[in-house]
Order: C-alpha cells, then sequence, then structure tokens
C-alpha cells in the first residue's frame, strides 16, 4: 500500500479506536497523570500521521518539494517510495492536508486569543473588586487574593503570575489544612501548564467537532486534569483533607443534589479521593508510559520504512 494512505488508515484507526479503549478504561482515575500522557501520545501520533502524508504527497506532486524533502537522504532511497505512481491524486491530498493544518493552527490562535482575552477580563474585574491601596505595589501580582464574597469560591487564574483568588465566605467555610490544600491544588495546575492542555485540546475539538479522539480529548482532559491537581494536594496534605474542601466549596452549588449540573465532576473526585484505590504497580506504570512514548514512533516507522528498506 502506498505510505500516504497507509498513514491516513492509521490515522483513522487511532482517531477511532482510541476513544473507546481510553475512555472505557478505569485505571485513568488511578493514575491521572499517566492518563494525560497517554492521550497525548495519541493525539501526537494522529497529527502526525496527517503531516508526513502531507509531506509525502507534496513531495509526489511539486518537484521543488520533492528536492527538499529528499535532500539529506542517500541515492535510491527516493526511487524506493514510486512517487511517481502518486501524482493522480497527491496534489489534491496534499493541499487538503495542509488546509487542515492551517485550519489546526488558525483554532489553537483563535482558543489562546480568546483565553487572553477572557484572563485580561477577568484581571480587570479583580481589579475591581480587589483595588489595591495607595502606595501599595502594583507590579508582580500576589499568589492569593482574597475577595470579599458570600459564595464560597476559589479558582486559578494563570498567567506569568499565576494567582489563586478566593472569597472571604470560602475561607470561613475552609478548615484547618483545606485552605493550603486548595492552595497546592491550584499550584498543581500552575506547575504542570494544564492551561495549554486544555487550550490544545479545545482548539483540536472545535476545529474537527466530527473526529472522535479530538473530541474525547476534550472532554477527558478536563477531568484528568482535575484529579491530578487532586493527587498532587493528597500527597502533602491526605486525600481527605482535599475531599473535605471539595464538599465545603461546592455544598451549596448543586453539585451534590439529584439533578446533573457542570459541575457533576465533583462528586466523582470526592468519591474518588474518599475510596482510595491503590495506585498501579510501579512496574506496570513505567511500562505504559514507555509504550505510549512508542505511539507517535508508529507513524514514523510507516513512513521510513521504504526509505530504510533501500539502504539494506
Amino acid at each position: 500500500m502506498m505510505v500516504p494512505l497507509a498513514l491516513l488508515v492509521l490515522a483513522g484507526l487511532a482517531a477511532a479506536v482510541a476513544p473507546r479503549v481510553l475512555t472505557g478504561s478505569s485505571w485513568p482515575d488511578r493514575e491521572p497523570v499517566i492518563g494525560l500522557w497517554v492521550w497525548q501520545c495519541v493525539v501526537a501520533a494522529v497529527l502526525l500521521c496527517c503531516l508526513l502524508a502531507m509531506a509525502l504527497s507534496a513531495a509526489a506532486a511539486w518537484e521543488v518539494v520533492r528536492t527538499h524533502v529528499f535532500a539529506p537522504a542517500p541515492s535510491g532511497v527516493e526511487a524506493a517510495y514510486g512517487l511517481g505512481s502518486y501524482r493522480p491524486w497527491a496534489g489534491s491530498l496534499a493541499v487538503l492536508l495542509a488546509c487542515g493544518g492551517a485550519w489546526t493552527g488558525a483554532m489553537l490562535l483563535r482558543e489562546v486569543h480568546e483565553a487572553r482575552m477572557r484572563r485580561r477580563q477577568r484581571h480587570a474585574e479583580l481589579r475591581t473588586r480587589a483595588p489595591r491601596l495607595p502606595g501599595e505595589e502594583p507590579a508582580g501580582g500576589d499568589p492569593l487574593v482574597v475577595l470579599e464574597g458570600a459564595k464560597p469560591d476559589a479558582w486559578w487564574l494563570p498567567g506569568s503570575a499565576p494567582q489563586l483568588v478566593i472569597t472571604t465566605a470560602a475561607l470561613r467555610r475552609l478548615k484547618g489544612r483545606q485552605l493550603d490544600a486548595v492552595l497546592e491544588h491550584e499550584q498543581g495546575h500552575a506547575r504542570a501548564r494544564h492551561d495549554w492542555l486544555l487550550h490544545c485540546s479545545s482548539a483540536l475539538a472545535v476545529g474537527f467537532p466530527r473526529v472522535p479522539v479530538f473530541a474525547a480529548f476534550r472532554d477527558q482532559v478536563h477531568g484528568l486534569v482535575e484529579m491530578a491537581a487532586d493527587d498532587a494536594a493528597s500527597r502533602r496534605f491526605g486525600r481527605l483533607t482535599i475531599a473535605l474542601a471539595l464538599v465545603e466549596l461546592n455544598e451549596d452549588s448543586g453539585v451534590f443534589g439529584p439533578c446533573p449540573t457542570p459541575l457533576a465532576q465533583v462528586p466523582h473526585r470526592v468519591h474518588r479521593l474518599l475510596a482510595a484505590a491503590p495506585r498501579l504497580p510501579v512496574s506496570r506504570r513505567v511500562r505504559m508510559t514507555a509504550a505510549a512514548a512508542l505511539v507517535p514512533v508508529v507513524p514514523l516507522l510507516v513512513a521510513f520504512v521504504p526509505g530504510l528498506s533501500a539502504l539494506r
């Protein structure tokens, strides 16, 4: 089978099968960090398949591209790909895939732009609700900002100087080390740069809503980043502490009632923390991490097999 078609078939299989396998598994709840890593490797493999197929199709269609693609290759490698047989459809396929790549970049830029606009708006609202006092330093940004409010709430504002914003009602609710656990949870988001992961997953899902792997990637990432941050906090302050903090912050929001809400994942997170399922064995974690890292290597093997065969 011609290499570009083989790469597209591989991308289609990964995009269709991976969401069913990963969403039907229970282990990501026990190892959310590994779950995020696996999802990223699968999505990277799908995108890499499309990128390599585009490069080979463009090389078959246009001499100038072929010169650049095969310039560092030894003699005989270019002939092994049989690029002449691609020409009836190579140009159209290359243009189609290039358009898909440009659309992906445009969606990512739009997502980043909208996120920045939302962040600026929230910072402006924050300055309005908590203005700086005369003589107070305007630069740097405090890591913790307290707002007067009757609703217990806490949220993270990403940026060059991430901030945890918490209301006075939340301070009254959170007891003991629960405030420290909430702060550690949000710092876990900041350290792992979960905001960029959320932006990328949202851009792919919005740009290609009919591709199952991208929609599932976005849906799963939102839950996994929260569980990963819960685990980061529980390692320092214990599962019970962060679970009680989640209950105190969300008790009045209706998430624990019979009707589903947008925050319906909170009860699942609390139950997960209280159930205290054991982590996977270290050996299995290492194997899963290594196996996921090899997933993006598969498209490279498919793309380079003809050229490597020619070197024998």
